[in-house]
């Protein structure tokens, strides 16, 4: 049992945990309120919160595959990163251009 965590029949522990999973396309978002047990990981509860229903048009591999992160800050392993109380999943997609590419195109359009 990692020290870090109470034991699961310490006082004060939480059945379930409310956490967010959230997914955003340019023209729209979701965001998932789920209740999951101690323990849960990260690609555990984007599992659990059935994106590929809203959003039939995204490839199934980024929800199963993508880069994932916890408000913002990147999660180098998903699969064992258990989550917290209040914690937000931020699945990230793909990116379409190369950050370098659209800064040099916004500014020749800008000229």
């Amino acid at each position: 049992m990692d020290a870090a965590r109470p034991a699961p029949d310490t006082p004060g522990e939480a059945a379930h945990l409310t956490v967010e999973v959230a997914f955003a396309l340019p023209e729209r978002q979701k965001i998932v309120t789920l209740s999951v047990p101690p323990g849960t990981t990260a690609r555990g509860a984007v599992e659990l919160a059935n994106l590929p229903h809203y959003f039939p048009e995204v490839p199934a591999t980024t929800f199963t595959q993508g880069e994932l992160g916890i408000f913002g800050k990147l999660l180098r392993d998903p699969e064992r990163h258990v989550l917290q109380a209040g914690d937000r999943v931020e699945i990230y997609r793909p990116l379409l251009i190369d950050p370098k590419q659209a800064r040099a195109k916004r500014a020749a359009r800008a000229r």
